[in-house]
């Protein structure tokens, strides 16, 4: 090899090789991200409609114990702690205290349900408002 060629292949690269690459880079982050971000909102409503089916288990418990679900004002929490004058109650029904749903608000229960079933439990979603669709559409029992 003769000097000059080997100072130019110890160079390293040039603008143009640089330039491909980010370009390269740039466009390859470009299909990745929204597909990942889009992974990451289907995984928080699918953990939430985990949850809220651990609590149906749990308030399907708590009422073959107590003979009734927890009222309004006594809410998830009866599940974790006896309410008063509770004799039959044989929890806890849950490991934990109740979490928050995966984009940190507390579930809604409200018992009577206003939507004809026995109880409603729900997740705003990801607006933490009610109704919505898409990422922001209501989790419900």
């Amino acid at each position: 090899m003769t000097a000059s060629l080997r100072r130019r292949s110890a160079a390293g690269f040039t603008l143009l090789e640089l330039l491909v690459v980010i370009l390269i880079i740039g466009l390859l982050t470009g299909i990745v991200a929204p597909r990942f971000l889009n992974q990451i909102s289907r995984s928080e409503a699918t953990a939430a409609k985990a949850q809220i089916d651990a609590f149906d288990k749990a308030l399907q418990a708590y009422r073959i114990d107590t003979g009734r679900y927890p009222s309004g004002g006594e809410g998830l929490d009866a599940l974790q702690s006896a309410p008063a004058n509770l004799p039959r109650w044989r929890g806890p029904y849950l490991k934990d205290k109740v979490p928050l749903d995966p984009w940190g608000s507390p579930y809604q229960y409200r018992y009577p349900s206003t939507m004809g079933k026995d109880y409603d439990l729900l997740s705003y979603g990801h607006d933490r408002a009610p109704g919505g669709s898409g990422d922001d559409a209501d989790i419900t029992n």
